[in-house]
């Protein structure tokens, strides 16, 4: 799979198009087929007790693969999400930015598909996974 964007460029289209997200997610590193998207976590994320909401979790691995989408089909590209599935299995870190690692498993004409794994900042084992599907648009 051929990269369109570096994640300089692939930020700023992402500041462009979707600048809701520009102060929640930073891209950390892109290459084919996979990125690192970092949850810049604030109290705004957080749920009583002190640990990341599922919402914003949910956030963190919907952007990155819809960046990662992006970060290989270009600019014309208006893909929206049709299927997600999510699996919460620990508690992130209180403190800690969220990480997600996603990774491209389809890019097809009409369909694309990813998974995430999602990581409290330097702990190992996964707080959340993922698996993401996208509609893309016929070309003009």
């Amino acid at each position: 799979m051929e990269l369109i964007f570096d994640a300089q460029e692939l930020t700023a289209y992402l500041e462009e198009v979707f600048p809701q997200v520009r102060e929640d997610f930073t891209v950390d590193t892109l290459s084919s087929g996979s990125l690192s998207m970092r949850l810049n976590v604030q109290d705004r994320h957080l749920r009583p007790g002190g640990t990341v909401s599922g919402p914003s979790m949910f956030a963190l691995a919907d952007v990155a693969v819809y960046a990662l989408v992006l970060a290989h089909l270009g600019r014309e590209a208006l893909a929206v999400t049709t299927n997600a599935s999510f699996d919460f299995m620990r508690k992130p870190q209180a403190g800690r930015d969220l990480i997600g690692q996603a990774r491209l498993l389809k890019l097809g004409r009409s369909l694309a598909v990813g998974d995430v794994l999602v990581f409290s900042e330097g702990v190992e084992q996964p707080v959340a996974r993922s698996t993401m599907t996208y509609s893309i648009p016929p070309k003009r």
